[in-house]
């Protein structure tokens, strides 16, 4: 689920140099320098062809914009009911967190574990990590954790699963569909509208950007290279 260019660290070392910026093609390993890009220009690898990376203007401030609505659209969906069943002229609601509660208390505890982390720890920590990332780098230098942030970003973003607890929720759905009238709540939409969010916001964020801003990445290459290992 790695985006383009990321990890920084780990697939395209970057490191500033004079005239230019230094690139390791994450495919071929060809250390090339990265001329200034163009406006929606892309740059690719002049032996393999692979993708090296977008110019992405104002990556930081859309960025911040985009974690900003995903936090607040990730607070509203653990807080309101995400589903009712309504049955025998009683009805009942849940939220993502009251899902994970009855599934612990009905023995499945790694599932009820699994969901949690997955549908609300990794989003909530992707993105809080993304939110200080940006807010540290908007003024350079950043301090040297904000490259432990941009490391562990790239972690729960690849567990982070919304859409495959949403696609679990709809398949339920019409399982239980024949037994029960079901009511969907507002944290229904707002998670799916989180999951595009999320998607967008991924897509919006420029790592290079943000590695060539930490306070080591600006002492030049020796220093980059040591805090990436």
């Amino acid at each position: 689920m790695a985006g383009e260019g990321v990890p920084a660290a780990a697939t395209a070392a970057t490191a500033s140099a004079a005239g230019g910026t230094l690139l390791a093609c994450p495919d071929c390993d060809l250390l090339q320098r990265l001329p200034p890009l163009p406006l929606h220009h892309a740059a690719c690898c002049a032996r393999c062809r692979a993708p090296l990376c977008r110019h992405k203007p104002d990556s930081l401030e859309r960025t911040l914009a985009l974690a900003l609505a995903a936090a607040i659209l990730l607070l509203i969906a653990n807080l309101v009911p995400m589903l009712g069943l309504s049955v025998a002229g009683r009805e009942a609601f849940t939220t993502v967190l009251g899902g994970v509660i009855a599934m612990w208390r009905e023995g499945s505890q790694v599932v009820a574990m699994l969901v949690l982390f997955a549908a609300v720890i990794a989003p909530a920590l992707e993105i809080g990590c993304l939110l200080l990332v940006v807010l540290a780098v908007r003024r350079p230098p950043a301090p040297h954790w904000v490259a432990t942030l941009l490391h562990g970003y790239e972690f729960v973003r690849e567990w982070s699963m919304i859409e495959i607890m949403l696609l679990g929720v709809l398949v339920a759905l019409i399982k239980i569909a024949e037994l029960a009238t079901v009511i969907p709540g507002l944290a229904l939409f707002v998670l799916g509208s989180l999951v595009f969010l999320l998607a967008a916001m991924a897509a919006a964020f420029d790592p290079r950007v943000a590695w060539q801003r930490i306070e080591w990445a600006a002492g030049g290459a020796a220093g980059g290279a040591e805090a990436m290992r």
